[in-house]
């Protein structure tokens, strides 16, 4: 069986095995799903020095029967544009585990959901066939559900429920598409590459009336305004490993698709992409204004996901190579600083029983640790030069003003805002006079600092040595925009 294969069944095993187990073995069950999250993360990882980047083709390439056809095996493999997806994946995952071990309320049920969650995703990425990549799209939507709606805060019906009615209308909207498209395929196969190239022999409207189709499905889950109404509660009341997870994983989804359609839609694409740039100026800023106004710090990096999100969007909407790395660049940097933002403000919670920044003050002398960490993700969060997010912004705007010039140059007042909203919560927290509340707090712990150290080393190593992962998509990339340009 292929190492791919492998990552992906890693966790769903580890799910069936956790269901199997007796509900009072807690230190079992952790064990059990912790085993197969590392697993995952093992078989991903070790993939790396075998994948050729030199090439855009497809790698990793697996089938195994899906259905009672025995000529229309399930196709799994990866590129540059998918592999990184796959290996944030499985990282993520792993520290959100590692984050979870204090959970005590139906840890049977939450580990099982979180393992389930991570083989859907991982199916969404690995997927070759457009209706296996619908099957495990919509699949996410179950273990999220329950995870927000059972272990979620106060709110938590509401934000479950808004969070599966935006997806599932966005759902119904691509499969249309999809089977609109899948007509027009000589073998009636739903293979991505025999479905781009039926789609590229299309004429210019119905290009165009696929891609909204499709885009509608993809923009709920990046989300792309004005269909970011579910991200807010959700993030927001979501327990913070799954908010980690929804953040800088879930969202990648949505951007990762619209990639693929793309390529899969080139005219229509390149038709529709001074709308998605309009989209996009319009997360970066009306994002950060939000994300300025915030005091609840989940809220707050819930809506800085927004206006970074927006930065994918218009890097991906100048459809040449510097905006496309940039909107790559960032949904890898972005997982990486997001998802340590949400852990690291989940201890804080944790420990201090709020979120609200006028709660704090001169931590930095009572939490060293926590100090370091949270200061290093939101520095990487506003893109500061010599951290990860700085190389994938700049690709980002660099590209977009290639194609659109002094347009794009609105985004730039986003990105300061989001400056500023990120140097406003360091300073209200950490320095100043230390609130008496907090004199005794204690500092990240051996298991707190095993989940979020991995993702400050990695958005350091991205923003000294971004090669490393420029490298794994820049043969993908380079052949996306050849397809426009070409």
């Amino acid at each position: 069986m292929s190492g791919l294969l492998l990552t992906m069944w890693a966790p769903l095993l580890g799910a069936l095995l956790v269901i199997l187990l007796p509900a009072n073995q807690t230190r079992l069950i952790k064990g059990v799903a912790l085993a197969h999250a590392a697993l995952a993360l093992l078989f991903s990882w070790g993939l790396l020095p075998s994948f050729d980047r030199s090439t855009s083709a497809l790698q990793f390439v697996a089938q195994f029967p899906w259905s009672p056809d025995p000529d229309a095996p399930a196709a799994l493999g990866v590129d540059g544009l998918s592999f990184p997806m796959v290996l944030l994946t499985t990282l993520v995952v792993m520290v959100a585990l590692v984050a979870s071990l204090g959970v005590h309320h139906r840890v049977k049920a939450y580990f099982a959901w979180f393992l389930v969650l991570e083989f859907a995703v991982l199916g969404v990425f690995e997927s070759l066939s457009w209706s296996l990549f619908y099957v495990f799209w919509e699949l996410t939507l179950v273990p999220l559900f329950f995870l927000i709606s059972v272990w979620g805060g106060k709110k938590r019906a509401a934000a479950s429920m808004g969070f599966f009615i935006y997806t599932l209308a966005g759902s119904v909207l691509m499969l249309v598409a999809l089977l609109a498209l899948h007509l027009h395929v000589p073998t009636h196969s739903f293979d991505m590459v025999e479905m781009a190239q039926a789609g590229a022999g299309l004429g210019r409207g119905m290009q165009v009336l696929l891609f909204l189709g499709l885009f509608a499905g993809f923009a709920v889950k990046i989300p792309a305004f004005p269909l970011h109404g579910w991200l807010p509660p959700a993030y927001t009341e979501a327990p913070a490993p799954v908010s980690a997870v929804l953040s800088a994983v879930l969202a990648k989804m949505g951007t990762y698709g619209l990639l693929r359609l793309a390529t899969l839609l080139p005219i229509g694409a390149g038709a529709v992409t001074p709308i998605l740039l309009v989209i996009g100026l319009i997360n970066i800023v009306y994002g950060a204004l939000l994300a300025f106004r915030q005091t609840d710090l989940k809220a707050m990096i819930a809506y800085s996901s927004i206006s970074h999100m927006g930065l994918v969007l218009v890097g991906a909407s100048s459809l040449n190579p510097a905006g496309l790395t940039g909107a790559t660049m960032q949904m890898i940097t972005h997982g990486f600083t997001t998802a340590a933002l949400f852990l690291l403000v989940g201890v804080l919670q944790d420990r201090a029983r709020t979120r609200d920044l006028r709660d704090f003050g001169g931590l930095s002398a009572v939490v060293p640790r926590f100090t370091v960490l949270l200061s290093l993700a939101l520095l990487g969060s506003m893109g500061l030069p010599g951290l990860a997010g700085f190389v994938s912004e700049l690709h980002a705007l660099i590209g977009s003003f290639e194609r659109y010039r002094y347009v794009s140059g609105v985004a730039t007042v986003g990105v300061l805002i989001t400056a500023a909203c990120s140097l406003r919560a360091i300073s209200r927290l950490f320095f100043g006079p230390t609130n008496p509340r907090w004199a005794h707090m204690q500092d990240l712990g051996p298991r707190e600092i095993a989940a979020a150290a991995p993702l400050g080393f990695l958005i350091i190593a991205l923003g000294v040595a971004p090669r490393a992962a420029l490298g794994l998509l820049g043969a993908t990339v380079a052949h996306m925009a050849d397809l426009f340009h070409g």
